[in-house]
């Protein structure tokens, strides 16, 4: 049997860290999937695709993706059911992370600033010669 997810979108919120009294990490986020086609109005809709993952990917998800950034996430389609407080079932079908990718260069994630960043390098010139020698080489 095959069960294999492939989705690109947008973070709708920053992704939740916990852990288990063990020690095992575990994140859930929500990615904003754009539909291929348009609405009767001309407009693209949007899925809203929920996502878990655990270990390792939960830590990264956590801790270098944050709300609005442009991901790939690959995984299997996970259904589970549970009671609610109110004594229904709920049923919830979600994304299992097997990989994340990042489609956003840092330049465009918020909070970054290349203006800022070139400032450090204000006195580089790209026609200035460069004396490099040999031994200066690492290779």
């Amino acid at each position: 049997m095959i069960n294999s997810v492939s989705l690109t979108g947008r973070l709708t919120r920053d992704p939740e860290l916990k852990y288990s009294q063990s020690g095992t990490a575990f994140a859930n986020a929500t990615l904003a999937v754009e539909r291929n086609y348009t609405n009767q109005q001309g407009e693209r809709e949007s899925d809203f695709i929920r996502l878990s993952a655990s270990g390792k990917r939960a830590e990264t998800l956590a801790n270098h993706f944050k709300k609005g950034e442009l991901m790939g996430v690959e995984g299997r389609l996970k259904t589970y059911s549970y009671e609610n407080t109110q004594g229904q079932k709920v049923y919830v079908t979600e994304v299992a992370i097997n990989n994340l990718s990042f489609l956003q260069p840092k330049s465009q994630k918020a909070g970054y600033s290349q203006q800022n960043n070139l400032e450090q390098y204000d006195d580089y010139d790209p026609g200035q010669q460069i004396d490099i020698q040999d031994g200066d080489l690492p290779f």
